[in-house]
Formats: structure tokens, C-alpha cells, sequence
């Protein structure tokens, strides 16, 4: 089910088809053995070691609140939005956001419950008090600051390019795709930053990432351009056929891709956020923030 994201995106959504579909190859399905044994055996490919993204200063390290302070979080997270959250095999929650929540409590030492909810249901129940702290991959763009406060960010959506197998570029940048046809959703803010930075570009709209995606495999344009995380999936996946290939490496800018994901807590309650900025710095510190990220994210968005 594709979203089609403005440029004040509130939520980073890869596309869930393949997302599905690269969970299959990474053990992170829940379907049955008898399923997944009359899937089709791809080879075996050795892959390079993923360098796992940083988001912490090593120099810039938190100061420890009064965490006694603090006796219990509830954590409130999304229902489906495998991998980061995602119902588990044995009903309870599970996934790359609900892991490190746990993570997190584990670190600070407070009892801790993760709560699945409907996500436009989420600002208003940490509002109403039914819950104390955001962890749904939602975006930190300035319209979600007017509504909550937010820890610092623990990961960022990279924008990609992509492009065929046979064309893949080393290195992209505006001058080098003078003339090509670019594809993106249009209305977002991979959209916006192609027209303001490519310039040359012949910049093609489509509607949704679906059609995006088959405009590429069947040449109607030279390159996509999109959120890295859904089409590291999609390229990963069976849905892409093996068709295609990153070119160039990421690109972060936050005028246009935003700030990063941070936890999302109820405005002024700064002991929570600092506290969970505390225990963030300390999960990465200890090599649990890269477990994480690997288990979840051998397929590289970077």
C-alpha cells in the first residue's frame, strides 16, 4: 500500500510490499515453515560489511538526569508498519522501534509497556495522558514540533537514487544528470529537491511509488528518486525482479528530508526526553543501537 508523502511528511513509510518481501529473506516474516519452504532459493551473494549509520557525537555525551525520578514509560508505537513495528508471532509487539524502547528501559531501569495503537490515534493519547512517549518512526519537521517535544533523532530516511542494473553511476551529482529523465512521487519532498537541485534534469511526476517504480523497469526514465529506506526493500526484494541498483550514496538534507525520527514525548516534560536522550547515547555507546540496526537493516539504506 503505497503512501504518497508531501514534503510535510509526518511518518517515513517504506512501501509495505517490499518490505514484506525482503523480510522474507531476512528471517523477519512470521509466516510458516511449510510457506516458506516453496519459496524460490535465490543465491547466495557475499555482501560487503553494512557500515551501520551514526547518530551520536561521541564528544557530546548526555548528562545523566535524576532517573529515580522516573517509575514507569509507557511507550506508544504504531499497529503495522513492519519492520519497525509490527504484531510477533506470540501477539505481542514487536519490531526495530519496539526492540529499542526495551532497550531503552533496560538502560534507564524503569518499568516499561509498549502500546500498539492506530497512529492517528497517538498524538492524542499522549495528550490525554493514556500514554508517555512516541516511538512510531514519525518525523521531526517543525508542524510536529508545535505538538510534541522530541528526544534526539535515532535514525534518518536517506534519500536515494536509483537506476538499472546496467547503468548504475558511482557517484550522482546535478551536472552528471544533465539531460536524464528523473523519476518521483509527485508533491514530495524528493519532488521539491530534484526541481530546486537538478535543474538540467527532465524531472517526470508520477503518482504513487508502484508507478514510480515500473516507470524505471520498463525505461521510461534513467533514475528514481525516493526515501532510501523503502527502496533499499523494493531493490532488495522480489517485487524489483532484480532489476535494479542504488546509484550515487545518500542524500540528508533536512530542509528537505527533515531533522530525523526522534521519540515523541508531551510538550515540557523535559525529565522524559532527557532521560531518553541519556539512555539513547548509552544503547549506541554499548554496541546494542548497531545490533539492532543490522538485525532489522542488513539491507543497507546508506
Amino acid at each position: 500500500m503505497p503512501t504518497v508523502l508531501s514534503p510535510q511528511a509526518r511518518l517515513i513509510r517504506p512501501a509495505r510490499a517490499a518490505v514484506a518481501a525482503a523480510l522474507l529473506c531476512l528471517g523477519l516474516a512470521t509466516a510458516g515453515p511449510e510457506a516458506q519452504a516453496q519459496a524460490p532459493v535465490r543465491p547466495v551473494v557475499e555482501a560487503a560489511p553494512q557500515a551501520v549509520p551514526g547518530f551520536w557525537d561521541p564528544r557530546r555525551r548526555p548528562e545523566r538526569p535524576d532517573l529515580s525520578r522516573l517509575t514507569v514509560i509507557r511507550f506508544l508505537t504504531e499497529t503495522d508498519y513492519p519492520p519497525f513495528n509490527f504484531t510477533g508471532p506470540d501477539g505481542n509487539p514487536a519490531g526495530f522501534n519496539v526492540d529499542l524502547a526495551r532497550a531503552l528501559c533496560d538502560e534507564i531501569k524503569v518499568t516499561c509497556t509498549v502500546q500498539m495503537r492506530r497512529f492517528e490515534t497517538l498524538l492524542d493519547a499522549v495528550s490525554s495522558n493514556r500514554g508517555d512517549a512516541i516511538i512510531a518512526s514519525i518525523a521531526v519537521t517543525p508542524q510536529m514540533r508545535a505538538r510534541l517535544d522530541f528526544s534526539d533523532p535515532y535514525y534518518r530516511a536517506p534519500a536515494r537514487f536509483v537506476s538499472r542494473r546496467d547503468a548504475v553511476m558511482p557517484e550522482i551529482r546535478p551536472e552528471l544528470l544533465e539531460g536524464k529523465k528523473i523519476g518521483a512521487v509527485a508533491g514530495t519532498a524528493h519532488e521539491a529537491y530534484l526541481k530546486a537541485m537538478f535543474t538540467d534534469a527532465e524531472i517526470k511526476p508520477y503518482p504513487n511509488d508502484d508507478a514510480l517504480r515500473q516507470a524505471l523497469r520498463r525505461a521510461e526514465v534513467d533514475l528514481i528518486f525516493g526515501d532510501g529506506i523503502a527502496l533499499a526493500f523494493w531493490v532488495n526484494g522480489t517485487d524489483s525482479a532484480d532489476c535494479c541498483a542504488f546509484s550515487g550514496g545518500p542524500f540528508v538534507e533536512s530542509r528537505y528530508f527533515g531533522e530525523g525520527v526522534g521519540i515523541g514525548v508531551r510538550k515540557g516534560n523535559d525529565l522524559l526526553r532527557q532521560a531518553l536522550n541519556w539512555a539513547l547515547f548509552r544503547v549506541w555507546e554499548k554496541g546494542r543501537y548497531t545490533d539492532l540496526w543490522l538485525r532489522y537493516f542488513s539491507i543497507s539504506p546508506f
